[in-house]
């Protein structure tokens, strides 16, 4: 059955992905991906396990080789190798997402922004590769109180958060997000719903990858179904929510009429 899209592409996209493929010897974990993510939006990414989620993650990253094209604000990135598409902008975070536990809140997000190399080794000896201050992103997130904390004292919630921050760091348009409410408990996952929509307000574009169905549904503006690697639908929450493809695939209940 092909996928329904009525949806129309995010007006101002910012992310896009075009026919996206991705293969482990014979299997074929994504099949013909097309999604789009637009300037201060949040859209959210479901499916069953082994739908292919992760896998798209990997793949727009630069983690996983694939076929198709991955745009950035119309700059082509499918060729460029992860750190290259870092620093043009588009970062992820991590399901395991551990942070340094011997490092302060401040400089497990400044790691993410060190030179590397020749030239970063230069910077050093020459003194200017100091800090001026805590990125500015621990502040959107409602991090500045916590900045000299090490990260065992901190909440799960803010400890994920902290993650968050790590790939907001330095110039990050696009943020894909896997799975970032894995072990929250309800409250944590309202307030750090609440967080991604403050992301959205700054501008940055926000792919939610979570099986929270609450979270997911509360917080995106568009969302994006997958099973068995292919796209099934795209709608808004209510049209998803209502979708028999959606309820049969993933959500095992009856679609709300």
């Amino acid at each position: 059955m092909p996928p329904r899209d009525d949806t129309p592409p995010a007006p101002d996209p910012l992310l896009e992905i075009r026919g996206l493929t991705v293969r482990y010897g014979g299997v074929v974990a994504n099949d013909d991906v097309d999604l789009t993510v637009g300037r201060g939006e949040v859209v959210g990414l479901i499916g069953p396990n082994g739908a292919g989620k992760t896998s798209l993650v990997d793949a727009v990253t630069g983690f996983t080789p694939s076929d198709g094209e991955v745009r950035l604000d119309g700059r082509r990135l499918d060729r460029l190798p992860p750190h290259r598409r870092r620093r043009a902008g588009l970062a992820r975070t991590w399901q395991a997402g551990e942070l340094f536990a011997d490092l302060t809140v401040a400089d497990n997000v400044a790691v993410a922004t060190q030179r590397r190399g020749w030239r970063g080794f230069v910077a050093d000896i020459l003194g200017r590769s100091a800090r001026t201050g805590p990125d500015a992103s621990l502040e959107m997130l409602g991090l500045g109180d916590d900045v000299g904390r090490l990260p065992d004292q901190l909440s799960l919630g803010r400890q994920r958060l902290v993650g968050v921050a790590r790939a907001l760091a330095g110039d990050s348009r696009v943020v894909l997000l896997d799975e970032p409410a894995a072990g929250l408990d309800t409250d944590e996952s309202e307030a750090f719903g609440q967080i991604v929509r403050v992301m959205a307000t700054h501008g940055h574009g926000v792919l939610l990858i979570d099986h929270d169905m609450n979270l997911v549904l509360s917080v995106c503006d568009r969302v994006y179904v997958l099973d068995f690697g292919r796209v099934i639908a795209c709608g808004t929450p209510d049209e998803i929510r209502s979708d028999a493809a959606v309820v049969a695939a993933y959500l095992g209940e009856e679609p709300v009429s």
